[in-house]
């Protein structure tokens, strides 16, 4: 469409206006209808489906090859070269938004498209303001890739998310096939989520797969929610729809400030900060040997209905989960009896170290409740690299400069009981204990066969007198011997807990001051 540039500003407005209407979902109903049959929504139906009403602010919707004479404008076969951009709010909040258009080659990264998803993420990081990225399609576009003029120069895209993380809050939702590139972006996010049975992501798809290694393996098998939230803890997040992924977004972004600097969003709450939950009594066992529930502790602690878990299908056996203490966004992280008895292993110990650096880029206060028998032993554990995946959990707590309460609700054996933050071992601003509370250097009964299995084996019972050494040394691990040793500050009543957490963050600066040597950075472990 040629536009006179002698008419009226009100003509050309005109023009122009009808030119962006050619790319609205009305316009397109061809699109639309392949969209449908595949049961999707378009990008700009999803934006409206996340952000409040009427907020969205498009960037680049009239973006272009440049046409050639006598052919269809670009625009007619590229609307918005395959990606929808521009900023809205939130709850109110400003964000910034981006969803690719799975109807335009296949979602696939153009030239254009690129430009306007890298000037988005440069937006977002200038403005400091959260970004959601909807990913639905490939990585970057064939047609226009395999060209060294064009693709030799990169660009920094990747760069730029790198530098965004941890300053602003990052949500990836996996809409569709997100192979390549979407993957990496994902990968570079606070919040990945994908919905189950349509959402599939990785390094390559099945086709590229096949043709560089042979390899026959369809989607869901190669990069579907069993795989990739379940088993490989990608994606954080596995929901049954896309009004669950939007849902789950808003809620996520609910909990942390619009970027690093700005204030933790505090809620109104009618949950007194003194309540006092006798069922916290009753929950941990007698008995060592029996599992119990963590989540009950989190929740009678928690204001009520603030919970909202992360990767809650992956790595089971540790517990990592925003919620609130008298209005404010804490972050829990804490082990889990009912999984192979809480114990760390290689994955555990990635869930949490990614959650401590998650909670402290963005200011959140962190509880560490401790129920963990140590570390996971044996050659298989050996072969995770667990002795380096250990060493992050250890090395997060190291960094985090926000306050932390740790309190001890059963076992805390060996080094686990380190690497949960327990006693002084990462100066919480707290550290307590309740009276079901055991800690020592190891499990009782390996400590006994390791250092005395000769003196109970002379004995004229062995295992009588094992068993009696059992339960001498068990009695020199109980919470009021930690309390004595000033190991712990107290000793606390379960039904006191959420009160004296709340009333700590309330005391405790933000953050502390920094206290490391005048190095450039550290080196993670992984």
């Amino acid at each position: 469409m040629t536009i006179n540039p002698d008419a009226g500003q009100r003509q050309i407005l005109a023009a122009i206006e009808s030119e962006r209407a050619r790319l609205m979902d009305e316009a397109r109903p061809d699109a639309m209808k392949r969209l449908a049959e595949r049961g999707r929504m378009s990008p700009r139906a999803r934006i409206a489906q996340l952000v409040d009403t009427g907020t969205f602010d498009e960037i680049g919707a009239l973006a272009s090859e440049e046409p050639q004479a006598g052919q269809p404008h670009p625009r007619d076969k590229s609307p918005a070269d395959g990606v929808v951009t521009g900023t809205a709010r939130i709850d109110g909040r400003p964000v910034a938004v981006f969803a690719q258009d799975f109807s335009v080659f296949g979602g696939s990264i153009g030239k254009l498209g690129s430009a306007k998803t890298h000037r988005l993420v440069k937006i977002a990081i200038r403005r400091g303001i959260p970004m959601v990225m909807m990913l639905d399609g490939g990585g970057h576009r064939i047609q226009g890739g395999q060209n060294s003029r064009h693709f030799a120069q990169a660009n920094s895209m990747f760069h730029d998310l790198a530098r965004a993380s941890g300053w602003v809050p990052m949500v990836a939702l996996m809409l569709g096939a997100g192979f390549a590139g979407p993957t990496n972006y994902a990968g570079l996010a606070d919040l990945v989520v994908m919905v189950r049975g349509q959402s599939v992501m990785g390094l390559a798809g099945p086709a590229l797969v096949k043709a560089g290694t042979g390899e026959e393996a369809d989607q869901e098998a190669l990069g579907g929610a069993a795989v990739q939230v379940d088993k490989q803890g990608l994606a954080d997040l596995g929901v049954a729809s896309e009004d669950e992924a939007f849902a789950a977004a808003r809620r996520f972004l609910s909990y942390l400030p619009g970027n690093a600097r700005k204030p933790l969003p505090l809620v109104a709450t009618d949950d007194p900060s003194d309540r006092a939950d006798d069922a916290l009594l009753d929950i941990v066992p007698p008995s060592t040997r029996r599992a119990y529930d963590m989540r009950q502790i989190i929740s009678g602690i928690a204001d009520v209905g603030s919970l909202f878990e992360i990767k809650p299908t992956f790595a089971a056996n540790i517990i990592t989960t925003f919620a609130r203490l008298g209005g404010r966004p804490v972050g829990f992280i804490a082990n889990q009896p009912m999984r192979t008895g809480g114990i760390l292993d290689a994955n555990a110990c990635e869930k949490g170290a990614h959650f401590i650096a998650l909670c402290d880029a963005y200011g959140l206060p962190l509880i560490s409740l401790i129920d963990v028998p140590g570390f996971y032993i044996g050659s298989a554990a050996e072969r995770t690299t667990l002795g380096r995946r250990s060493a992050k959990l250890i090395y997060e707590w190291g960094h985090a400069s926000v306050p932390r309460v740790s309190v001890v609700i059963r076992k805390g054996f060996g080094l686990g009981y380190f690497a949960m933050n327990g006693g002084r071992a990462f100066d919480s601003d707290a550290s307590f204990a309740w009276p079901s509370a055991q800690i020592c250097a190891m499990s009782i009964e390996g400590a006994i066969d390791v250092a005395f299995r000769k003196e109970y084996m002379s004995a004229p019972d062995p295992q009588a007198r094992r068993q009696e050494m059992i339960e001498e040394t068990r009695a020199q691990t109980g919470a009021i011997h930690a309390a004595e040793g000033f190991g712990v500050d107290d000793v606390i009543d379960p039904r006191t807990t959420r009160r004296r957490i709340i009333e700590i963050f309330a005391q405790a600066p933000p953050r502390r001051e920094p206290d490391h040597p005048p190095k450039f950075r550290s080196i993670p472990p992984i």
